[in-house]
């Protein structure tokens, strides 16, 4: 405990030691390090493709070049106090960095670019994408000539690669860039104003764990002499993920070594109706995974294992009962799971707003300046961040309904995109901790349950491809998950989280910028056919595909009674499991879980919550909380060493070019 106050008593008289806190050092070295990150996410994910350092909540890339800082850092310390850099700048680097990967990832730059030329180089006279979507797009949103034919220059070159001679036609690409660029800076910034909104509810008022920024926490300890890394369990299970991905990775190069695999097709015994419904299901084993899940509290791990089984024995259950198994569209689960997932992030949301009902109604008032609330340490004032929310919203409902979109469609877009799947999912890794994040459910799924798609118009539907696959699927990488964890470290060091949004702002526009020429410039020499395929030739495409149907007015109009149905299930049960867990402390099963039953998350994730779970159980049971307090290091080690081997193993096959293992985070 005395230790602990003195380094406490050191942050706070570290981040007081210049008038700003952060030096114009820091701001410099954090600019050059996210035009690093960047560059090493581009690269390491379109070109290496097989390990995402990037665009996991918790990125590999980062924790490994922060690390590498925080031991430059030591070093400057012991040859010159005026050298080393604050608690605080340490904290800001972080946070820049991690936006960065973030947002040059999966969560925005990785999925924007290749639906910009998506539907020009694919269409043929199959699917008649020229003559479906050209007309109805906007000249200024895409790069290549909408009244032209199919497979253009600029498209074509995107995907196969420059010849000989020829440039990248930059001059094409600068207004499409700029007007998604806007879109995406007004999402960014009601983010920033969503966290400033809800920060203190979720870390003050609720003390949510935010796993995910532990490990960050750790690191910026060690600068002022924390004793994590001279723990020996630490190393201990730094040493298993090192091991295991070691060998792993020289047999990648030497195939005729063994392996340990990664993962396991579990569904290979369930071939007989119908438990055929669960032939899908498969063990992956993240070290990673079993660390973070162990600092969560027994009851979040164990529903969000249990859920996921649940949904698997509902398949069963509907093929029992001969009810067609068809999937949720562009989602990894049946029809019947993604409805009641849906439901259940509406619930989910509306028990969050009630349970946050004080906290919401001091911000109202704080707003309309009935009240006076010192909010001098927020990321934004409240006012500022509730008017900058409001005017953020209604500047992309503009910008929808400029590129072609109905209003009303914009607001449920937009609406359930800030506001429900990105809530949710930032709880997700708040409180879950799980660095993975995805969802189950489209807005344009919402709607289907009440009138056919097609009948929203050919208008609609292409702005919706583009946003689909753009923004709307595979939340991987969301930006709002990375801007909360950032201000829990930023508690941790005792920074005054006001003076991070400067270098937050700054850090999403070179991000934006340096991670978009990257890629381009990636994609037109080597050609995007030979790079990452999932986004390149997987994601994008299927936004186009889901709507060709109705774009071409033959997909069926008739309404499943399943979706609304199954719906209310999940709204109703949702409601169940939030009142039993507010009413009785014993109650085992958190709703959270139930939402998160049909993700591509607990597809890759609920084994190492399960292994993660019947470990603490004992270790809580008859070791108490000082077992477990004595234990942590060793898994916080696993997570390590899992994301510095990915690290590893990604630089390696950069520089020679070699095959890298399998991690089970695909």
């Amino acid at each position: 405990m005395a230790a602990l106050q003195i380094r406490i008593r050191n942050l706070r008289k570290d981040a007081s030691s210049s008038p700003s806190g952060i030096s114009a050092r820091g701001i410099v070295l954090g600019l050059a390090l996210v035009i690093v990150i960047s560059v090493i996410v581009s690269y390491a994910e379109l070109v290496t493709a097989r390990i995402l350092i990037g665009s996991q909540q918790l990125p590999p890339a980062v924790i490994a070049v922060f690390a590498l800082i925080i031991l430059a850092n030591k070093g400057l310390r012991k040859l010159s106090r005026r050298l080393r850099l604050s608690a605080t700048e340490l904290t800001m680097i972080y946070c820049m960095m991690l936006l960065s990967a973030l947002i040059s990832a999966r969560g925005i730059v990785e999925k924007l670019l290749p639906m910009l030329v998506t539907s020009n180089y694919f269409a043929n006279s199959n699917n008649k994408w020229n003559e479906l979507y050209s007309p109805h797009t906007k000249s200024w949103l895409v790069p290549f000539d909408v009244s032209g034919a199919a497979n253009q220059l600029v498209s074509n070159r995107y995907y196969e690669g420059l010849r000989v001679g020829e440039h990248i036609p930059w001059n094409l690409w600068v207004t499409p860039l700029a007007v998604w660029g806007a879109l995406c800076l007004l999402i960014l910034f009601a983010f920033l104003c969503l966290a400033s909104i809800i920060r203190a509810q979720w870390t003050d008022n609720e003390k949510l764990s935010f796993p995910l920024a532990q490990p960050a926490l750790e690191l910026v300890r060690q600068h002022d002499g924390g004793t994590l890394f001279g723990n020996k369990l630490l190393w201990v299970g730094f040493a298993i993920p090192v091991f295991v991905y070691g060998i792993n990775g020289l047999a990648a190069w030497f195939p005729n070594l063994p392996t340990i695999p990664a993962s396991y097709p579990a569904g290979q015994y369930f071939t007989n109706p119908p438990w055929n419904a669960m032939g899908g299901i498969r063990a992956y084993l993240s070290f990673a995974g079993i660390g973070l899940a162990f600092l969560l509290s027994s009851e979040v791990i164990f529903s969000l294992w249990f859920f996921y089984l649940l949904a698997q024995l509902q398949g069963v259950t509907a093929n029992g009962l001969g009810w067609p198994m068809d999937g949720m569209p562009m989602y990894p689960c049946w029809l019947i799971i993604g409805y009641q997932v849906a439901g259940a992030y509406i619930a989910l949301c509306a028990y969050m707003a009630y349970s946050a009902r004080a906290h919401l109604r001091k911000v109202g008032r704080c707003v309309m300046q009935r009240e006076k609330v010192d909010d001098s340490r927020e990321l934004i004032p409240y006012r500022v961040a509730v008017w900058g929310l409001a005017v953020c919203f209604v500047l992309a409902l503009f910008w929808c309904r400029l590129a072609g979109m109905d209003v009303w469609l914009a607001v449920l877009e937009l609406g359930v995109l800030i506001f429900v799947v990105a809530i949710v999912l930032a709880r997700s890794t708040a409180e879950a901790g799980l660095f993975m994040t995805e969802t189950s459910f489209r807005p344009v799924d919402l709607y289907r349950m009440f009138a056919p798609v097609q009948h929203l118009g050919p208008g609609n539907l292409t702005v919706m491809a583009f946003m689909d696959g753009a923004f709307m699927r595979d939340q991987r990488g969301l930006v709002l998950t990375g801007i909360l964890d950032g201000l829990k470290v930023s508690d941790g060091a005792m920074t005054n989280r006001r003076k991070l949004l400067p270098g937050l702002v700054a850090a999403s526009v070179l991000a934006l910028v340096f991670a978009a020429v990257v890629q381009i410039w990636l994609c037109y020499t080597r050609g995007a056919l030979h790079l990452y395929g999932y986004v390149l030739q997987g994601n994008n495409v299927w936004a186009f595909t889901d709507y060709q149907a109705s774009m071409a007015q033959t997909a069926s109009n008739a309404i499943d009674w399943r979706c609304p149905a199954f719906f209310a299930v999940g709204i109703g049960f949702t409601v169940f499991l939030s009142y039993m867990r507010s009413m009785f402390f014993w109650w085992p099963f958190h709703p959270l879980g139930y939402a998160l039953m049909g993700s591509w998350t607990m597809v890759v994730m609920w084994f190492s919550c399960l292994v993660a779970w019947m470990i603490k159980v004992p270790v809580l049971r008859y070791g108490g909380m000082k077992l477990y307090a004595r234990a942590r290091p060793f898994f916080i080690g696993l997570m390590l060493g899992e994301f510095a081997m990915a690290v590893f193993w990604t630089l390696i096959s950069a520089t020679t070019g070699a095959p890298t293992p399998e991690f089970p985070w695909p």
